[in-house]
């Protein structure tokens, strides 16, 4: 089973907004056992829309196209898709009565316009989809063999589409194969040296397991895919093959479940033993603290966080005494141990986290070669410290850091 996946909009193409809307919709479509054949993003253009869903139609089943729904005359993917369809627009009451509601209680700063009742016209082949938050509907045409889905390209707006009407109706329509998924999060070995060291477990995997190396600062995911029409002989395949990578590579292995961060594990972990995590940042800027806090739940066990960016705050703030950053440097193994140990008192909490280095492009306060971090935990029985030489790319260099000190904090956390 084949799906396409169209994009409608100047602006992704561009470079003005970023289309994160196929990757939604390809991992939903996957956990459902539909394969994404090609992801393709168009310009707002009858031409161009046509020729796309003619070329999509002769290659898939499915073809879910997002955008250009809109209620102003650039958006003009219905009036095409009727051109496509030899169809026409109708005005459905349903979706009418619920713009008009939707304007009555939420948009108070104007009134509806013919504009917006306009987003009612559906084609009359069209099935609509309900869009409870916003104006403009999702559309399922059936015509030989393929399913069109014509949905909004405001993310939250098609997202609430996808999983509560297309992929239930999907399900209901199709035969699918399953796909079953696992992948294993590594850290602290790069993608050549990870391959080489698995390479014979890789090669004697069953045809139907196929591997895939995604590296990415610092780490490697593992993603195992299996599919086949028995979910279970696809599941116990998986198993097997993942219990072999653990005794090869298992004091690598942080995370083991499609899409789980190592801040999610890191999250699960200090949940389940009732910790407390403070962290003490400067090169790192908060991002390691950003991370923490895009988990929900994360006040049950993240205290705070202290950007001592500038020396003065290090010393002001952190407490770091002045003598030992005159005499070590404040791109130090001394300087990270006493931000983590000081964060972890002034918070009271059982670790911290804490990062100081130079990420360029200029030394700073620091003679300091760029690329040199040091990442300190302090834990219930004292403070590790380790030292990095991260590159000269300071986007890269912050990530790396940002990466290794879940890493660094993960390994920590296990030893109690």
């Amino acid at each position: 089973m084949l799906a396409e996946i169209i994009t409608i909009g100047d602006e992704i193409l561009i470079g003005q907004i970023v289309d994160t809307n196929s990757a939604f919709i390809a991992q939903e479509l996957n956990k459902i056992g539909v394969s994404v054949y090609q992801i393709t993003s168009i310009q707002d253009d009858r031409k161009h829309i046509l020729e796309a869903l003619t070329i999509a139609k002769s290659r898939v089943q499915i073809i879910i196209v997002t955008g250009g729904l809109g209620p102003t005359k650039d958006d003009i993917t219905k009036h095409t898709f009727c051109e496509f369809f030899n169809d026409e627009l109708v005005r459905n009451q349903d979706v009418l009565e619920h713009i008009e509601a939707l304007f009555k209680k939420y948009i108070t700063t104007s009134k509806i316009s013919d504009i917006n009742r306009d987003q009612a016209l559906v084609l009359s082949k069209a099935e609509t989809l309900h869009n409870a938050y916003g104006t403009a509907p999702g559309m399922w045409i059936q015509e030989s063999g393929v399913v069109y889905i014509s949905l909004p390209g405001v993310p939250f707006e098609m997202k609430n589409l996808m999983k509560d009407q297309v992929i239930p109706k999907l399900v209901h329509t199709f035969e699918r194969p399953y796909i079953v998924h696992k992948t294993l999060i590594t850290y602290g070995l790069g993608e050549s040296a990870l391959a080489e060291k698995i390479e014979d477990w890789e090669n004697n995997l069953p045809a139907f397991i196929k591997l895939a190396y995604l590296p990415n600062l610092g780490k490697v995911r593992l993603r195992l895919t299996a599919k086949g029409s028995d979910k279970e002989v696809l599941a116990k395949a998986i198993a097997t093959a993942v219990e072999k990578l653990y005794a090869l590579i298992g004091d690598i292995i942080y995370g083991v479940e499609d899409n789980e961060t190592i801040e999610e594990v890191v999250a699960k972990m200090l949940t389940a033993k009732k910790f407390t995590l403070a962290t003490a940042e400067s090169c790192t800027g908060g991002q390691i603290a950003q991370k923490i806090t895009a988990i929900p739940g994360a006040s049950s066990y993240f205290k705070g966080s202290i950007v001592s960016y500038a020396t003065g705050t290090k010393i002001d703030l952190l407490q770091v005494p002045k003598n030992v950053i005159d005499r070590y440097s404040v791109v130090s193994e001394a300087v990270a141990a006493a931000m983590a140990k000081n964060a972890q008192q002034l918070l009271k909490t059982d670790f911290a986290i804490a990062t100081t280095g130079n990420a360029g492009p200029a030394k700073g306060d620091s003679d300091a070669d760029i690329g040199t971090v040091f990442i300190a935990i302090a834990t219930p029985k004292g403070v590790f410290t380790e030292k990095f030489m991260m590159g000269n790319h300071r986007e890269r260099i912050v990530q790396k850091a940002v990466n290794k000190s879940f890493e660094l904090l993960q390994k920590e956390i296990l030893k109690f």
